[in-house]
């Protein structure tokens, strides 16, 4: 409801003429903008939770390599990576193929790194996000693991952070809070995969990790 609640305080505000200087009116006007935004994605994010819990998307499954698809991901992210100096590791070189929703696979990736972005804290004088892989041959699975230095998750959040609009963070800051359907989605996109995913607290930080099919 938090973003009905803005646009509702900035519109009644523009309609009542509370700030009569442009400069003002601008700034109200780019808040009910950006909110409504933020409502359009947050539908859309439902809707694609909704489809998937009921089994009621298709996976366009293909061979593709998680490795260039990580990569990706990190690029996309890299202006905020490099804003908070963040120091990200990941050692992929060799390609890794796999089979499974490219689209879907990427939203969990992204989940996961922006995710960790949000939540990198400074240990040992450094903040660190690393990413790791791991095949295993014998069941034709790659797991990927997402780590970021930081706080470590309380005891009773580690299995509440997968459902529905569930935050761990309680700020309420516009910038940073998360819609809290990101681990849901994550969940969903795993469970109609039969495939495994997961969160535990390491010593000095939190990792979070996912299983994907190898391509034959």
């Amino acid at each position: 409801k938090t973003p009905i609640a803005l646009i509702q305080g900035y519109a009644e505000g523009l309609v009542e003429n509370v700030n009569a200087d442009d400069e003002s009116r601008k700034f109200y006007a780019e808040v009910i903008l950006d909110e409504s935004n933020k409502m359009d994605k947050l539908v859309k994010q439902l809707l694609e939770l909704m489809k998937l819990e009921y089994g009621n998307r298709e996976f366009n499954d293909k061979t593709f390599d998680i490795i260039e698809l990580i990569n990706e991901v990190i690029r996309k992210c890299n202006v905020i990576i490099e804003e908070q100096k963040i120091d990200v590791i990941f050692n992929g070189n060799n390609p890794i193929n796999v089979l499974a929703d490219e689209f879907y696979i990427e939203q969990v990736i992204t989940n996961y790194l922006t995710n960790a972005i949000k939540h990198v804290d400074l240990k040992e004088g450094k903040k660190q996000i690393k990413i790791s892989i791991e095949v295993n041959q014998e069941n034709k699975k790659a797991r990927i693991y997402v780590f970021n230095t930081g706080e470590k998750i309380e005891q009773e959040d580690l299995e509440r952070i997968w459902g529905r609009f569930y935050k761990v963070d309680t700020s309420r800051n516009r910038e940073n809070g998360g819609s809290g359907i990101g681990l849901a989605l994550v969940k969903a996109i795993q469970n109609n995969y039969k495939n495994e995913y997961g969160v535990r607290n390491l010593e000095n930080g939190v990792e979070f990790y996912f299983d994907i099919n190898l391509s034959e």
